[in-house]
């Protein structure tokens, strides 16, 4: 078993031990489900983070040119500072950034943090989605910054219209992580 595949089936494991959760639960879309997968249960855990990195950074290895990683916060958020930390450990120089969802209203009155990102290449990531809404917000704020948007990058699909909305607005949509692969598939 090789390693990017022993990273990735352990993050499968942890995910469905820790982070998927049965019920009835109402999404950020307002869409009712009958699971939850709450990825903020082990973006933040030390053993689970770094496994995390691993996993995207294999994942987006083969875009060209990538200068930044982040995404709407607060999902995003500790996507963002695995790929950051992964990449570093494998010699990429991949900053991060973060989206808030409206501009500050005080201080540089700034929406989009971090490094400047102008006529950078990004990958927006997000850890779960849905209807693609948190990734679309974010490429928006991201654009009046002039970035340049190489794809978007999420840890677990959950096989809705995410993929095709994002797809259909012209960014390339990556996912690490399926619904069979946490046996969720309908």
């Amino acid at each position: 078993m090789t390693a990017v595949t022993d990273a990735r089936q352990q993050l499968i494991e942890y995910i469905r031990s820790d982070a998927v959760f049965h019920g009835d639960f109402t999404l950020t879309s307002g869409k009712k489900a009958s699971y939850y997968v709450d990825l903020r249960r082990v973006s933040l855990d030390h053993r689970v983070a770094p496994l995390i990195g691993q996993v995207m950074v294999d994942l987006i290895a083969d875009i060209p040119e990538v200068d930044a990683v982040g995404g709407l916060t607060m999902g995003a958020d500790p996507i963002a500072a695995a790929v950051l930390h992964q990449g570093a450990a494998r010699g990429l120089s991949y900053d991060a950034f973060v989206v808030r969802k409206e501009p500050k209203d005080h201080g540089r009155g700034r929406q989009v943090e971090g490094p400047d990102l102008a006529g950078k290449r990004v990958i927006v990531l997000e850890d779960t989605s849905t209807t693609g809404g948190s990734p679309l917000k974010a490429i928006e704020a991201l654009e009046k910054v002039g970035a340049e948007i190489a794809a978007v990058a999420v840890v677990v699909d959950r096989a809705t219209e995410a993929k095709s909305r994002i797809e259909s607005a012209g960014y390339p949509y990556y996912a690490a992580i399926g619904l069979e692969d946490l046996g969720l598939a309908p």
